[in-house]
């Protein structure tokens, strides 16, 4: 890894230079990372080194900077500081191999979250201040903003997936449509984190639908699973496992779908960005400028849908585990 630190730096090469694999670069600025980086001017890149926090047994917490573990003449990673260091994949490394410790580092995408939760509560509260004072009044400002989305997810996903008790878990749709959402598009910003395109996020919010979905699970839902009604009972030996099997093969559609979509989109607007540094032309320069424009348009859009279908699917999911007759009059 090739990375200029503590704010402004320079080096020798670009960070695209010549002999710099170009999959490579992709996947470095895709990847999550120990250090911040923003933009990169010629040789001159604009870094932010980031809090690398780890927790061991024989040492208890430990707190450094990611500039600790750089070289000051190549700028890169590799250089042992306090018994650790951080390698080529820019994964963090005791030198004794034997120890046993926790990386509870605040990683490019951990800080990312941190924005995206600031920029949410800003919003969120902002519309809820303002309904505090203005009870009756139309919405305004933020409020205009905020309330038609949270109208749309609360009577078009979860109502008509939820049915009557539908209230009690709207709160999460939402937050999980602000939060995919926020993300998707903040990390479109140049010089963004990919939060969404991180598959440990997209696994965690799909992990906390699959406990949420099976803890409300009565007992048709589980009937159904493990006692599939109006099925012969042979049939049952092949049921039931695929049944079973549907519990974990949902939550990993969530997480698959949201990761891919998010991540190749990145991947092709960092290869058209590639193709001007590999070619040197004014022409391909120009074309790849353009693609870019278009596929960032594009992926506003995706951005948008993806919050959406995480969204719905998870409602369908809660939906289909709490169905049932009884709950006709519990509104």
């Amino acid at each position: 890894m090739s990375a200029i630190w503590l704010g402004f730096s320079t080096s020798a090469s670009a960070e695209t230079g010549e002999g710099e694999d170009e999959t490579a670069f992709i996947m470095h600025h895709v990847k999550d990372s120990h250090v911040w980086h923003f933009a990169t001017f010629g040789s001159t890149h604009v870094t932010l080194p980031l809090p690398v926090i780890i927790y061991s047994p024989d040492r208890g917490f430990e707190f450094y900077s990611s500039s600790d573990f750089v070289d000051p003449e190549t700028h890169e990673f590799g250089v042992e500081h306090e018994g650790y260091y951080i390698d080529d994949h820019d994964k963090l490394k005791a030198v004794d191999e034997s120890r046993s410790f926790v990386d509870l580092s605040i990683t490019k995408n951990v800080a990312m979250m941190f924005i995206v939760l600031a920029v949410l509560l800003f919003l969120l509260l902002s519309t809820s201040a303002f309904y505090r004072k203005n009870p009756k009044s139309a919405p305004k400002g933020i409020a205009s903003f905020i309330e038609p989305i949270v109208v749309f997810v609360r009577d078009e996903i979860a109502l008509p997936n939820i049915g009557p008790r539908y209230k009690q878990f709207t709160p999460y749709l939402l937050t999980l449509f602000f939060f995919i959402w926020a993300g998707n598009l903040l990390g479109l910003v140049p010089g963004a984190a990919n939060l969404s395109g991180n598959i440990s996020v997209t696994l965690t919010l799909a992990v906390i639908t699959f406990l949420i979905t099976n803890f409300n699970g009565n007992r048709e839902y589980w009937r159904h699973v493990f006692a599939t009604p109006g099925v012969p009972w042979p049939l049952l030996f092949i049921i039931v496992p695929v049944e079973f099997i549907g519990l974990f093969t949902k939550p990993f559609a969530l997480t698959v779908r949201l990761f891919v979509a998010i991540t190749a989109g990145h991947i092709v607007i960092l290869s058209f960005i590639g193709l001007i540094f590999v070619f040197e032309s004014l022409a391909v320069g120009v074309a790849s400028t353009l693609m870019v424009i278009f596929i960032n348009i594009i992926e506003l859009l995706v951005a948008t849908i993806q919050a959406y279908v995480f969204t719905l699917f998870s409602a369908m999911y809660i939906g289909s585990a709490i169905a049932d007759h009884s709950y006709a009059h519990d509104h």
